[in-house]
């Protein structure tokens, strides 16, 4: 019986939940650059599958490299590093901005009644 060779993990961040068991994983790094030797920011973008739809963007995920999925999934996450710190956006109106923020005429009002 053979033993399966070990698969590339990396570390990266999650960028965009970009359809159902699908997510973007940015993985960032430095190199110098070629002549100058200054250190350059760069980025690899990977197509990665997310079996449970588990993760959100911000979270910092371990990947590992799998047979291809679809045309350009060839990861999938192994397990969540570390979660993103974000609240849960809702949406406001018009309204409600326009009771919070004190305009002239509120302003006015509320002087002359004091």
């Amino acid at each position: 019986m053979s033993t399966r060779n070990t698969r590339k993990t990396l570390t990266g961040f999650v960028t965009s939940r970009s359809g159902d068991k699908s997510v973007k994983v940015t993985i960032p790094y430095k190199t110098p650059h070629p002549r100058y030797h200054k250190v350059i920011n760069r980025q690899t973008v990977l197509h990665v599958h997310d079996e449970k739809n588990e993760t959100k963007n911000g979270d910092k995920v371990e990947v590992m490299e799998t047979r291809p999925l679809s045309r350009l999934k060839r990861w999938r996450i192994v397990r969540i590093v570390e979660r993103a710190i974000t609240s849960d956006a809702v949406a406001i109106s018009e309204t409600d901005v326009a009771a919070a923020v004190p305009t002239k005429t509120t302003a006015t009002k509320a002087s002359t009644q004091a």
